[in-house]
């Protein structure tokens, strides 16, 4: 009846919405291969409709959504609509709530649009989303709230020239040219130069390079698909709301407005009580409104800069001169290690653990992360007179005009301190206090802590950036978020945890492909805590729900969909378990997730028979796919050959080396992770018998440990099959920003006997052991190309190139 009632109202013109039915838009789009050119090299990517970013879905609250999604492509592929509260089947994560869309095939999308806002859409199978599947979604609410003139979507992404799978694999084999190629990579001689050799001792020691910001170099960054786009339609006078989405794959994005500071409206699609903010950080998946007034002369621009300072993007509206958004200064990674020497920061916890599944997240929090003296924590404000506050806000308006790359000037940022901003700051931490629940009042963390830390260390000379403006204390919302106090609270501590060696990322220590479901029941709030460990930001998304973000507005805490957890950070978020089946959780850092850095919440009931097909374990085991990787020495006096397959527990390993003067080593290995740093394994190994000569291969077969030491040294100790006992040792350092020094030593003992050999002479001679060494320089030419120069006292001395694949 009510089809055949909506087919006459058509016929006749008359809307069913005038009989209390919702209004159902359609949409139709196609996902194909398309040739683009980003940076001046065409390449291959992925598009919607065609285009990158794919169309904009605009839709009306209240209404209905049918949206048909045809796969043009050769591989299967998905669309998940971010933020969108929907039936779980229609989520879209491929094998967990919804069947990919196979290759030639149509997939039909069906929900009821409960909500209005700023929101998007992209692929949620394995890396296509780097690639360019993702769009934005625009729900007018029912009735209008907020007073502007027009708006403007605006989607920022990076860009990549390399295939996503490439980045993952360079990441995993941890080449360096990334960060060589950013600027950012901080090589031995600056660390001495800036007296900081001490700090990368500590680092060293916890089996870490460096600060690390942002994995990958980007040769652009995007608005709206274009390094730079003008919209000059915009009139002097007019209310701009500018929605703004983050759907960048792996960068987060400091926001910054030239004229005055715009009107900060609404956050991941839900309004907050406005707030005049300019420069404002947006994580991956986030999505800010702000509402932007042109003025009468010149036109003003809106600059997204990498949080890395490895590049930027703007957008300008309105015509005439250009009102430059200020500028942001570059972190200092250097001086960064430096702050963080002198606390007692426990770094490096593991990822991944020897008993695979097994979770322990509060003894990880207790054993890990910041240790700082308590004295230092609580610096008393009232130390710092009244003179040094009025000098800080000169220093402030200074920084403001434009935010300087040198040292001397870096500390103004941290000079915007000033005294009323240390009080309202230490008030709104009481308030968190008496709000937020007992549990999350003593985070180790809190607000007023990091505000101590900014102020009161500065004058140290220690640079406090890693804790920037990255609370969320600026969001309220209008009305109370509070749940019912009667229902039970499900408690969860979640250690966001990673390994930048081998590229892993996980939750308490174990990779979602090692975890198990979540389990959580209907009716519950479940408060999560989100502990960082690691030294990167993680956007953290929980799909299919709205989440209080517990902030220092205590009743009014903001909600979200996406929650960024800075360095070493804690951040509380609690929601109401209402739905049904089984939901994704991850970092929004699409290389994050797909190392690992996910968990599923289940609600336990059973699956739609629709995905009987679809194994949930496929996706379970995304992030557990072997990668290959190799690297080929020429050189005047030998050849080297290495390859490696690896996923996270097991890893193959080939290696030959060939010299010129007919000396040969070969190996053939697998090796088995027990834990992040320590494996087994077992193997054959080939070499010639007789110096200078192949007439006499020996064979053996090996086994023993490797062990990835502190101070980054390579350790193997092995034995093979006649009972000779071996250790190697290696280690590799970047001196100039494209220049490594690199050794190697191997000694095999005979176990004290007499070991007579033949040499190329005929004569005999006897040792208690062989010593193999080797040292050498790499100059790094591009990701794929090294020169070097090496000795061996085996080949002899020579250079040539090595080729990384």
């Amino acid at each position: 009846m009510r089809i055949l009632l909506l087919l006459v109202f058509s016929i006749i013109g008359v809307h069913a919405s005038a009989f209390g039915q919702p209004d159902t838009t359609v949409y139709k789009l196609s996902i194909s291969n398309v040739m683009v050119n980003k940076t001046g090299k065409s390449q291959m990517a992925m598009a919607i409709n065609g285009s990158i970013p794919g169309p904009i879905l605009r839709f009306k609250e209240g209404d209905y959504a049918v949206i048909y999604v045809t796969n043009t492509m050769s591989v299967e592929t998905s669309l998940h609509w971010h933020g969108l509260l929907l039936p779980n089947f229609y989520d879209g994560v491929p094998y967990l709530t919804t069947p990919p869309i196979q290759p030639g095939k149509t997939q039909k999308y069906e929900f009821p649009l409960i909500q209005s806002g700023t929101y998007w859409y992209h692929s949620h199978t394995m890396l296509q989303e780097q690639s360019g599947l993702f769009g934005s979604i625009v729900i007018e609410p029912k009735e209008k709230t907020l007073d502007y003139d027009k708006e403007l979507v605006l989607v920022l992404s990076d860009w990549t020239n390399e295939k996503p799978k490439n980045v993952l694999r360079n990441l995993k084999r941890g080449n360096e040219w990334y960060g060589v190629k950013k600027g950012t990579s901080t090589p031995l001689n600056k660390v001495i130069a800036r007296k900081g050799l001490g700090a990368q001792m500590n680092f060293w020691k916890q089996r870490m390079e460096g600060a690390d910001i942002a994995d990958i170099y980007y040769p652009a960054f995007l608005s709206n698909g274009e390094r730079t786009k003008d919209y000059p339609e915009f009139k002097a006078g007019e209310k701009v709301r500018l929605r703004i989405i983050n759907g960048s794959a792996s960068s987060q994005f400091w926001m910054t407005f030239g004229g005055a500071d715009p009107l900060l409206v609404s956050s991941d699609g839900i309004d907050v009580v406005p707030v005049r903010r300019n420069k404002t950080f947006i994580a991956i998946a986030e999505t800010y409104d702000f509402i932007v007034d042109i003025p009468e002369n010149g036109k003003v621009e809106f600059r997204a800069t990498a949080q890395d300072g490895s590049g930027q993007t703007s957008i300008y509206l309105g015509q005439g001169d250009v009102i430059a958004a200020p500028e942001v200064m570059r972190p200092d990674k250097i001086r960064m290690m430096k702050s963080m020497a002198k606390m007692d920061m426990k770094m490096g916890a593991p990822a991944m653990k020897s008993r695979p599944g097994v979770e322990e997240p509060q003894k990880m929090k207790t054993e890990w992360g910041m240790k700082m003296d308590d004295s230092k924590m609580e610096m008393d404000h009232s130390k710092k007179d009244h003179s040094e506050m009025g000098h800080d806000m000169d220093m402030s308006k200074e920084a403001d005009k434009k935010l300087s790359k040198d040292d001397s000037k870096m500390e103004m940022e941290h000079a915007k301190m000033n005294h009323s901003e240390m009080g309202h700051d230490m008030d709104m931490s009481k308030k968190m206090e008496k709000n937020m629940p007992e549990s999350n009042s003593k985070m180790k963390m809190d607000h007023s802590k990091i505000n101590h830390m900014k102020s009161g260390m500065d004058h140290e000379g220690m640079d406090m950036s890693m804790y920037d403006d990255y609370t969320y204390d600026y969001l309220k919302s209008p009305t109370p978020t509070t749940y019912d106090a009667n229902k039970p609270v499900k408690e969860i501590l979640l250690n966001l945890t990673g390994n930048m060696w081998r590229y892993i990322w996980s939750l308490n220590g174990v990779p979602l492909s090692e975890a198990d479901l979540i389990k959580i029941e209907k009716g519950e709030v479940v408060r999560i805590t989100l502990n960082n460990l690691t030294m990167m930001h993680h956007p953290m998304h929980l799909h299919g729900h709205f989440f209080r973000v517990l902030n220092a507005n205590g009743d009014y805490s903001p909600l979200k969909h996406t929650v960024n957890v800075p360095p070493m950070q804690e951040v509380s978020i609690e929601f109401d378990a209402s739905e049904d089946g089984d939901w994704f959780f991850h970092c929004h850092v699409l290389y994050h997730m797909m190392s690992g850095m996910a968990r599923v919440y289940s609600y336990d009931t059973p699956r739609d028979s629709r995905l009987a097909p679809n194994s949930l374990e496929k996706v379970l085991k995304e992030g557990s796919h072997y990668y290959q990787w190799g690297t080929l020495d020429l050189t005047s006096h030998m050849t080297e050959l290495n390859l490696v397959s690896s996923n996270i527990r097991n890893q193959w390993n080939l290696g030959l080396e060939y010299g010129w003067n007919q000396n040969m080593e070969a190996e053939l290995s697998y090796e088995r992770y027990v834990s992040d740093y320590f494996r087994v394994f077992v193997g054959v190994n080939a070499e010639n018998e007789i110096e200078n000569s192949l007439d006499e291969i020996s064979t053996t077969a090996v086994a023993g440990i490797r062990y990835f030491t502190p101070y980054m040294f390579n350790l193997d100790l092995r034995l093979d099959n006649k009972l000779r006992p071996e250790i190697r040792l290696s280690r590799e350092i970047m001196i100039f920003p494209r220049t490594s020094i690199f050794g190697n030593y191997e000694y095999k003992a005979d176990l004290g006997l007499v070991n007579e050999l033949s040499n190329e002479m005929g004569q005999k001679k006897s040792f208690l052991g062989e010593t193999t060494w080797s040292v050498g320089l790499d100059y790094l030419i591009s990701r794929n190309f090294s020169a070097t120069a090496s000795y061996d006292n085996r080949f002899g001395a020579g250079a040539g190139l090595m080729v990384r694949f």
